[in-house]
């Protein structure tokens, strides 16, 4: 459940991001607040229709393996994609507050989403993280308010420095052993 919540919200928020710049840079398209509602029904399109696209894909693929590239497969998978962000844009247009008028307007705004959504896919895993650790650090500070501050375990007094701990921290700093250490100093 953490990761579908972490997941919606953060494409969630990059989608508003996007159907924002789309009402401030195209013409004829207009979003405004609307963009709330629009980010809603795109993120869901989008969670449920990708994974079925890079199913139908794979399966479609695997009957030409021996033909497929990377570079392939993500440009059908773009030409896919491009094609469901067209039907959803209409969808979008109907369903919500958001308008366009003329023909860029429905032509231009799926190719947008898509850059976004190529965008998006880069920084998918770095953006899931940070999400997850907003997600926890939120977790842990409902859980932890309806507890008593003192049944908190107070932490354990740091052990005493020893030769060897003292060994390993040098190491993890520069990334040489003693003995390395000793013979690099022999040298200069």
């Amino acid at each position: 459940m953490k990761n579908g919540i972490v997941r919606f919200a953060a494409l969630y928020v990059f989608d508003v991001a996007v159907l924002l710049l789309i009402g401030l840079l195209l013409p004829g398209v207009s979003v405004g607040l609307n963009a709330l509602w629009a980010s809603v029904i795109l993120t869901l399109a989008a969670l449920f229709v990708k994974p079925l696209l890079a199913g139908a894909f794979r399966t479609s693929a695997a009957k030409s393996a021996a033909e497929r590239t990377r570079t392939g497969e993500k440009v059908v998978q773009y030409v896919l994609v491009y094609l469901v962000e067209l039907i959803i844009w209409v969808l979008t247009v109907w369903l919500s507050g958001v308008r366009a008028s003329g023909f860029w307007a429905f032509v231009l705004p799926p190719l947008a989403l898509l850059f976004g959504w190529m965008i998006y896919d880069q920084i998918d895993d770095r953006l899931r993280a940070k999400a997850g650790e907003i997600y926890d650090s939120v977790q842990a500070r409902v859980q932890g308010g309806a507890k008593a501050p003192s049944s908190a375990p107070s932490a354990p007094a740091a052990p005493p420095e020893t030769p060897e701990t003292r060994a390993a921290r040098d190491e993890l700093r520069d990334g040489l052993t003693p003995e390395q250490r000793r013979m690099l100093d022999e040298l200069g």
